[in-house]
């Protein structure tokens, strides 16, 4: 690129060379990164101020709204999602088959609904998978939901939750959509509605909530299952299950 100084003289402006990389993406970038963490250096912090007092960057991070969006959020995230913690920040990530269209669109939009930003949505390269993902402080803490792994933890159903059925139903719904499957076989006269996983306090969540809400669930190994015609169809409207 060429540019004009005050003085008339035209000067060749080079583009950075590190313009559209990241520390994920370039191994300079993370050598960089790891220097500065280790010397106690923060480059932007001048920038972050800035951009506090304008607004761009929150500088608090109040409880989020409780309702049906938090609990069904919660519940796919418990499913699907992951929270990772970083220095300064948190990274939450919700996995869609790339091609469930309607569910990465519900939960994109639920997402930013919730935290008020806008995420980002990328697929990965070579596979059929799609994250949405956000960075944003304190959001285990907001989510009271853990940080991953969360194989062995203990996961509460926040209180809020139990003590509402309307919201009882979209925590499920949430969870449903991420482990869940429904499955017909005619010829056996089958019918199963199911859901997966292989943390233990959450299955027996799920089978909690299922008899809160009227069903009667069976609860094995690493699943939940309904398997009576009738309450195998309520369950799935219920939860608007695949209705996107």
């Amino acid at each position: 690129m060429v540019g004009k100084s005050f003085s008339g003289v035209y000067n060749i402006i080079m583009p950075s060379w590190n313009k559209g990389l990241t520390k994920e993406t370039n191994l300079s970038l993370l050598k960089t990164s790891h220097t500065m963490k280790a010397r106690g250096l923060d480059n932007f912090a001048k920038w972050r101020e800035e951009m506090k007092k304008r607004g761009i960057i929150k500088s608090e991070y109040p409880e989020l709204e409780r309702g049906g969006d938090l609990a069904e959020l919660i519940g796919v995230i418990l499913g699907d999602g992951h929270i990772r913690k970083y220095p300064r920040t948190e990274e939450l990530s919700i996995f869609s088959n790339s091609k469930n269209a309607g569910f990465i669109t519900r939960y994109g939009k639920l997402v930013e609904k919730i935290f008020n930003r806008k995420p980002a949505i990328t697929k990965h390269s070579g596979k059929n998978c799609t994250r949405i993902r956000i960075y944003e402080k304190n959001i285990s803490k907001r989510l009271c939901i853990p940080f991953s792994p969360r194989l062995n933890k203990k996961l509460v159903i926040p209180s809020w939750i139990l003590r509402e059925k309307r919201y009882i139903i979209r925590y499920l719904r949430g969870l449903y959509e991420a482990e869940g499957s429904f499955c017909v076989h005619l010829p056996t006269n089958t019918y199963k509605f199911l859901f997966s996983n292989k943390n233990s306090s959450l299955l027996n969540n799920v089978f909690r909530s299922l008899k809160i809400l009227g069903f009667h669930p069976h609860l094995s190994n690493e699943q939940v299952q309904i398997s009576k015609k009738l309450e195998v169809y309520k369950c799935k409207e219920l939860l608007k299950f695949r209705k996107y």
